[in-house]
């Protein structure tokens, strides 16, 4: 790759941020996919200025005879073809060469959730936990279950849950204003078992047995941890999700933050809830992104009538 490659897509990434607020894990994501596309096409003894339409679709081409994935796929062409209209707008080409091709076409999957009662059951043993570990044990304890609690209440990116400042906690205790993609602000109500474990977790009180347990660190993060960031990372909640998970008798595999955040959303609209108040809540740009767990609940009334009507045919 050359210099002049790796000077556009900086420009291109520099762009990202400045003017869509993009993501860390965005940005990485995007210098991936462009880096292998300019990679591939210097190999060919081409810059990107020079790139073709049909270079771009024996790329894709290749990226397909490699066995990459159609969302992967249309996910190196979606970079490519926003990174010619930028370069296109620079007037660095004078045409965009991706103009017109289009991705393999990607099905749409359904999100992935719990019922009712297994969130419960999660939280219970999240509960259970806090009540049954005595010193810095039971301070991790108090931490995961105020995590469950939160995402659960709210329905926050897992990113967003875990990079709380701690000044999210000033002004009205029945709300959070979350700073979500794109630096939109959002705000998201608390329930009172929310509350309950957000307090408990800053003000731990002894355990059971009367013994102290460590208060959370004093930091610019609601919950800070020995990392790069200095906060907790994604990975690390979504590990201790997992052996809550296998406490609570589920199936590790089926539980994620992510899941309950679809969980959420899922529950809210099977309740009731308005479509664009759980756009909100989640902070959807888009509503059609929302739109997605109506699909959830479609598929489970058919379900339901498939396995439980007396004139359903049986297969």
């Amino acid at each position: 790759m050359t210099a002049t490659c790796m000077h556009h897509i900086g420009q291109f990434l520099e762009m990202l941020v400045a003017e869509r607020g993009a993501s860390k894990n965005t940005l990485d994501a995007y210098r991936r996919d462009l880096e292998d596309f300019a990679s591939h096409i210097g190999r060919d003894g081409l810059d990107l200025a020079a790139v073709s339409n049909r270079d771009i679709t024996a790329y894709l081409r290749s990226c397909n005879d490699e066995g990459l994935a159609p969302a992967s796929r249309a996910r190196r062409l979606s970079a490519i073809r926003q990174l010619y209209k930028f370069l296109a707008a620079e007037s660095v080409v004078a045409e965009d060469p991706a103009f017109g091709l289009t991705g393999p076409k990607k099905a749409r999957s359904l999100p992935k959730t719990l019922s009712v009662a297994e969130v419960d059951r999660l939280i219970a043993a999240a509960r259970n936990r806090t009540c049954s570990t005595t010193g810095p044990e039971r301070a991790r304890a108090l931490r995961l279950n105020c995590l469950v609690e939160l995402i659960y209440a709210t329905g926050m990116r897992v990113t967003e849950l875990v990079s709380l400042p701690r000044a999210v906690l000033d002004g009205d205790d029945r709300v959070l204003t979350i700073k979500g993609k794109g630096g939109r602000e959002r705000l998201v109500p608390l329930n009172p078992a929310a509350r309950e474990a957000l307090d408990r977790y800053l003000d731990p009180g002894p355990a059971v047995d009367g013994s102290p347990t460590p208060s959370a660190i004093r930091s610019r993060w609601l919950f800070p941890a020995k990392s790069d960031t200095g906060h907790m990372t994604r990975q690390s909640f979504a590990m201790d999700l997992k052996e809550i998970a296998i406490e609570a008798g589920l199936d590790a595999e089926r539980v994620s933050p992510h899941v309950l955040r679809h969980a959420f959303a899922s529950h809210l609209l099977d309740r009731g809830a308005d479509l664009r108040a759980v756009q909100q809540l989640l902070g959807h740009a888009d509503i059609s992104t929302t739109e997605i767990y109506t699909h959830v609940l479609e598929e489970r009334l058919k379900k339901l009538v498939h396995d439980h009507h007396p004139l359903a045919r049986k297969t």
